[in-house]
This record gives C-alpha cells, structure tokens and sequence, in this order.
C-alpha cells in the first residue's frame, strides 16, 4: 500500500517538488555557509519522493545551540514560506476523501520544512 501511494504520489505532484528541492540545494552548495542548508534541502527532496512508510522524528540527545541557531536561519531564510506552501497543499488536498492521505503527507513535509536541523528522517520501507 506505501508503495501505491508513493507512486501515485510521484505522479500528481511528488517528483516536481523533489525536483525543485533538488535544483534549490544547488546554489546552496557553492557557499561554506550554504552547505548546512542545502544538506537539509536535499533531506527534504527525498522526503518529498517517497513520503509514505517514513516517520520525521527528533535525533536524539541534546540538539545544542547550533541547531537551534540554524533553525532561527532557516525559518527566516525561507523556511516559513516552504511550511507555508506545504500546509496550504495539505489543506486543498484534506478538503477531499480521497486528498486526506496525501494532506498528512504534506504537513508532515510542512513540519520538517519548518525546523529540519535536529530532526532525522526514519524511512520504513
């Protein structure tokens, strides 16, 4: 059933999300500094190809400051605008029956858009 959702997934809309994940860590790479980032970027672009069968969770032990740093960064960057987009998608989709499975996949991209530094991604395929 993952896998008929995942593909199903990548046909409506899936594979063009990763994509631009994928094409925004680019830039990202060229800079120190934008390696973080575009580390996370690429996190999230393969969420965004197979988002069933995977859990977002915390790492564990103490995330420290630099993570909470980064996550500020993040956030003000374009982070809010990422969760944004994801929960407005979420929201078209969940007004449907048959959306509501692919609506929770995309809050759960929308929570890990929002703060991606100290979080780990537990795929279960």
């Amino acid at each position: 059933m993952k896998t008929l959702g995942n593909v199903i997934w990548l046909v409506f809309g899936g594979i063009v999300t990763a994509l631009e994940y994928f094409v925004a860590s680019i830039p990202l790479f060229i800079t120190i500094i934008g390696i973080p980032f575009a580390l996370q970027t690429l996190k999230l672009g393969k969420l965004a190809l197979w988002p069933f069968g995977s859990q977002i969770r915390i790492k564990p032990g103490n995330p420290g400051c630099l993570s909470t740093l980064m996550n500020i960064l993040w956030f003000f960057i374009g982070g809010i605008w990422i969760c944004l987009s994801h929960l407005i998608f979420g929201i078209i989709f969940g007004i449907t029956i048959v959306g509501i499975p692919f609506a929770i996949q995309h809050f759960k991209l929308a929570s890990l858009a929002l703060t991606p530094f100290g979080r780990e991604v537990d795929w279960k395929i």
